[in-house]
């Protein structure tokens, strides 16, 4: 009994290491990460993509009201996964800041320094009594210095630089598909294809462009820009991953029969 008493003290308070320095309330954040849809970040020579699966459950749900893709500033893209609440608070974050930095010093934020301060936010949640972490994980990607770069947050309060990663349920099985078939080198429209294929080799290898958001922030340019649904359905069309294609093709063969 005493044993398990000790247990859940460390358990319940965020400011208690475990006797093997675990902080369980971190740990517990990021099984909220696990439990939300897939986001992707994809960072090529031309610019960064950002993926998400936003898996509209009902038809009744307006699917521009479920939000994983966020606009921080010009040349900076968040995905979010995990708890959708504590995401927002963090993108109102990460927005203040960049905006307080190009009023105080006439410049644009940089992605490595914007994601800095907000993981040195994250962290005073993970050592501060009567409050809990965020149960969130961000991908930001943006422009700096004109190269692309790709950062993860994680609820313990770390950053950390990728060329390409995945957040959010299934991600051992996407990461896995992103290291097999990632290459530095890849355009911009092979970084999307890329990022959808990832999603859905855990899809069935079939997608919903309307339960899909993509955005990239392009190298030249340095804009953030999401691409609508039928931008979305094309790139989904010619690399053979369209949800009920196979269906409509049978559906158009059964009425020709029935013709002849």
């Amino acid at each position: 009994m005493q044993g398990q008493a000790q247990q859940q003290a460390y358990d319940r308070g965020i400011t208690i290491f475990s006797p093997d320095g675990r902080l369980y309330q971190v740990e517990y954040a990021r099984e909220a990460v696990k439990r939300g849809t897939a986001s992707i970040g994809v960072r090529t020579e031309d610019g960064v993509v950002l993926a998400v699966d936003k898996r509209i459950r009902s038809p009744l749900l307006e699917g521009t009201s479920v939000e994983k893709l966020h606009k921080a500033d010009d040349h900076i893209g968040i995905a979010s996964a995990g708890h959708v609440a504590d995401a927002r608070q963090l993108i109102d974050f990460a927005r203040q800041n960049a905006q307080t930095n190009r009023l105080r010093y006439g410049e644009p934020v940089g992605v490595e320094t914007l994601t800095k301060e907000v993981t040195d936010h994250i962290q005073q949640y993970t050592q501060v009594g009567g409050a809990r972490p965020f149960g969130v994980a961000l991908i930001i990607g943006g422009i700096e210095n004109g190269e692309p770069r790709l950062y993860e947050t994680d609820p313990s309060g770390t950053p950390y630089e990728w060329k390409a990663l995945a957040v959010g349920a299934d991600r051992g099985d996407i990461q896995e598909f992103l290291e097999e078939n990632y290459d530095g080198g890849d355009s911009l429209d092979d970084g999307i294809v890329l990022a959808l294929e990832a999603l859905a080799s855990v899809n069935d290898d079939e997608l919903n462009p309307e339960g899909l958001a993509l955005a990239t922030i392009e190298t030249e340019t340095e804009e953030y820009a999401e691409l609508d649904t039928d931008e979305i359905r094309e790139y989904l069309d010619a690399n053979d991953l369209l949800a009920g294609e196979d269906e409509d093709e049978e559906d158009e063969e059964d009425e020709e029969d029935d013709e002849e």
